[in-house]
């Protein structure tokens, strides 16, 4: 049996909605298609706003520029999330400053008050797997006195915001919940990826949520970024092509990270089966594979579910206890050649290339390398069998078995 590592949801459903863009709409680049997904958006998560855009890293760029974030800046991440989360920081001229993580991939809340200077603007932590952070705990360092004292707003944003911004990296979850509400609600932004593996596709793309505090206006801002998605411009490209609406303005030095219809297409066809099929779906196969490991006591299984928070079931972060990278590599190895697709999420930053020769050592965060260490994420995806589930948690107890044992 081969089983891939992830398939995206490709069905009749999307086909149909792609062939109405390509067919009926006469339109591919942003326009009617975009603004209903934004729509779904604001109905799944409840957020006041929300802009969709090219991909994850866009979105977040756009987001601390528009918050005035750039050289000279500095920006909290934890040390263990993909390097996008760091390179959306670095491609603006700030600096990431790295925080290690807890037991369940979080970054951890104790560690952060410690890292803000005067020169810190915002903090990104990242939902892991689907997995949300502790976000109550998060503001309350944000807004404690000593590190309001040290945040310097530099821009009319910075000041009314009057402390960090708070940035949750989403990419892995939409459709969690934090406290029993969307977990989207939690921060003052949080950001979607519609990567093609991911839960809801768009190919390639990216779900802003705006939930800014009470001094800011959302409409007014989601309108303002809109704009600065798409160079700055007043009008989209469908508006302009309107009759009579070919008049426009430049009103800021934007980006150009819109998303476009024809990708939009794929993902409004998966967001309306969501909630009611396709995410209970994931959590069926979840249930499934702890089911299925519970009788290993190697088997560390991933939080997914408390009193207080509800995971999206984007990644099934299994880690074996008590092994080493070098152990953890064979096992993958074997797992490969029997037809198993798996990963590792991630390879951490201070680990990488780009990282080490800017000075981060994975020393300074071992938490991280230890979670690291053992990880395997296993295939889940909608349409997954029971049988293909089995399949993947016999394949791991062989190799377990046939290589630590």
């Amino acid at each position: 049996m081969n089983i891939p590592y992830s398939l995206p949801l490709i069905d009749q459903d999307v086909i149909q909605e792609v062939n109405d863009t390509l067919i009926n709409t006469g339109w591919l680049t942003s326009g009617p298609k975009v603004k209903q997904l934004e729509e779904e958006l604001k109905k799944l998560t409840g957020a006041p706003a929300c802009i969709c855009v090219n991909s994850w890293v866009s979105g977040a760029m756009l987001i601390l520029r528009w918050f005035g974030v750039g050289p000279g800046d500095e920006v909290i991440i934890p040390s263990y999330t993909y390097s996008a989360t760091a390179l959306a920081i670095m491609n603006i001229g700030a600096t990431p400053v790295m925080v290690d993580v807890k037991e369940d991939f979080t970054i951890d809340e104790h560690k952060i008050a410690a890292t803000v200077t005067p020169s810190t603007k915002a903090i990104i932590p990242v939902d892991l797997g689907g997995w949300p952070c502790n976000y109550d705990e998060i503001f309350a360092v944000v807004n404690s006195e000593a590190v309001k004292a040290r945040f310097q707003a530099k821009t009319e944003r910075q000041q009314k915001m009057g402390r960090l911004l708070v940035l949750a990296d989403a990419a892995h979850s939409i459709g969690a919940v934090y406290k029993g509400r969307p977990a989207a609600l939690a921060a003052d932004v949080a950001i979607f990826s519609f990567h093609s593996v991911k839960n809801i596709t768009t190919g390639e793309g990216g779900g802003i949520c705006l939930n800014f505090p009470a001094l800011f206006n959302n409409a007014e801002e989601y309108q303002f970024l809109k704009y600065f998605a798409l160079n700055g411009q007043t009008k989209s490209a469908f508006e302009k092509n309107q009759i009579g609406g070919w008049r426009y303005d430049i009103v800021d030095q934007g980006m150009k990270v819109n998303m476009p219809d024809i990708c939009a297409a794929i993902g409004l066809s998966q967001i309306r089966r969501y909630q009611g099929a396709l995410l209970p779906e994931r959590r069926l196969i979840y249930d499934q594979y702890n089911r299925k490991f519970s009788d290993h006591g190697w088997a560390l299984l991933p939080p997914y579910d408390n009193n207080e928070k509800t995971s999206s079931y984007h990644l099934y972060l299994l880690r074996i206890k008590d092994i080493t990278e070098e152990q953890r590599d064979q096992i993958i190895q074997y797992v490969s050649e029997r037809g198993v697709g798996v990963n590792v999420h991630y390879i951490p930053m201070p680990m990488l290339t780009l990282f080490r020769q800017r000075g981060y050592k994975i020393s300074d965060y071992p938490v991280t390398y230890r979670m690291y260490a053992n990880e395997i994420s296993l295939p889940l995806y909608n349409g997954m069998t029971e049988e293909q589930v089995s399949f993947v948690v016999e394949t791991i107890a062989a190799a377990y078995k046939n290589i630590i044992k």
